[in-house]
């Protein structure tokens, strides 16, 4: 299936680029506040890949998490590690918006 071939890809991708960060000498880019950032986001990004891989092993996956339609298949093209559908999704960042509103 090419969204398995396609989520492996980027686990290896977000592997390789954590352990290229891990060895970067002090007081390069991996210290910095953006090398920071890089690697939350990677290990961000890597487990949410792994996290659709599984869905995908057990059966779940293309099944949004809040409303249990399926997700588009056009939306898992572009996005494969989605959880959400389209609608769902807006929704999700729309509430977390005002959760950071109302907290900060």
């Amino acid at each position: 299936m090419a969204l398995r071939e396609n989520l492996q890809e980027q686990r290896l991708f977000r592997e390789e680029q954590l352990r290229r960060l891990a060895v970067l000498p002090p007081g390069t880019d991996a210290g910095s506040e953006a090398g920071i950032g890089l690697a939350a986001s990677a290990r961000m990004v890597l487990a949410d890949v792994e996290a659709a891989l599984g869905r995908m092993a057990e059966g779940r996956y293309g099944r949004c998490h809040l409303c249990r339609r399926p997700v588009g298949r056009e939306r898992l093209v572009i996005v494969p590690q989605a959880r959400y559908c389209a609608r769902c999704q807006q929704v999700h960042v729309r509430v977390r918006a005002q959760e950071q509103e109302a907290g900060g």
